[in-house]
This record gives C-alpha cells, sequence and structure tokens, in this order.
C-alpha cells in the first residue's frame, strides 16, 4: 500500500497529509472532519474533497497541523490535501480542475508577516504622531 506524504503551508501554519488508499475518511489533528469547527473553515476543506470527485471516496487522508491561526491552519490543509490527490491519481486533469478553480489549492501564498521595527510600537509602518499646530 502507497502512502503519499505532502505538506502545506500558509503563514506560520504548516500541514502535514498522509494520502493513502481507504474509504474516503479524512483527519485533522485525529479528529474527523465532520466535527471541524468553525463551520465555514470546515465547507473549505471539502473543496478540494469535492472537486477531486469520486477519487476522494477512495482515499483516507490524515492530516497534522501546527501554528498560526484557525484560517492559516485551514489554508495549509487544503492545499496539502489538493497535493496529495494530484500526486494519489497522477491525474493532470484534476490538476487543471483544481488551478482553474483556485491556485491556491495547489501553489502556497507566500506572503508573511512583515517583521516589525525598532522604535515604532510594535507595528511594521506605524510611523510616529506629529501635529504641525
Amino acid at each position: 500500500m502507497k502512502v503519499i506524504l505532502t505538506s502545506g503551508k500558509r503563514k506560520k501554519a504548516i500541514a502535514r497529509a498522509a494520502v493513502k488508499a481507504g474509504k474516503g475518511i479524512v483527519k485533522i489533528n485525529n479528529k474527523l472532519l465532520d466535527f471541524y469547527e468553525p463551520k465555514l473553515y470546515r465547507l473549505k476543506l471539502r473543496e478540494p474533497l469535492i472537486i477531486a470527485g469520486d477519487i476522494s471516496n477512495k482515499v483516507d487522508i490524515s492530516l497534522n497541523v501546527i501554528g498560526g491561526g484557525v484560517s492559516s491552519q485551514t489554508d495549509a490543509c487544503r492545499l496539502a490535501i489538493a497535493k496529495g490527490l494530484v500526486e494519489f491519481s497522477k491525474d493532470d486533469k484534476l490538476k487543471e480542475e483544481f488551478l482553474n478553480y483556485d491556485r491556491g489549492l495547489l501553489v502556497a501564498d507566500v506572503r508573511r508577516k512583515e517583521s516589525a521595527k525598532p522604535n515604532r510600537h510594535g507595528q511594521a509602518r506605524s510611523k510616529v504622531q506629529k501635529s504641525y499646530r
């Protein structure tokens, strides 16, 4: 039985996915996808599974995600799921469908938080307030 390992990143969140032949079970940090909260992010995680259609019912996906916030973790997970499904199926048509639907499913978003600068009150671009009156 082949197991495909993929990863996805978004900001500080890193998701690692193991895709193997199975019955369509998806677990995130040992919790079933049906119990993932909030619901909006659960629906976002289902997108690559819905697009893949029949293939997603033939594989079990186990995800381990750390770091970042809920939204970043969700984006990292869907990236890992989509990459895993494409690699498992070896289907160029599926890859094209993912790219046409949302390029973020297969291509990582490289934007990161800008680092804070010294003497600027914590934020990266904040300026000291001044008055000319």
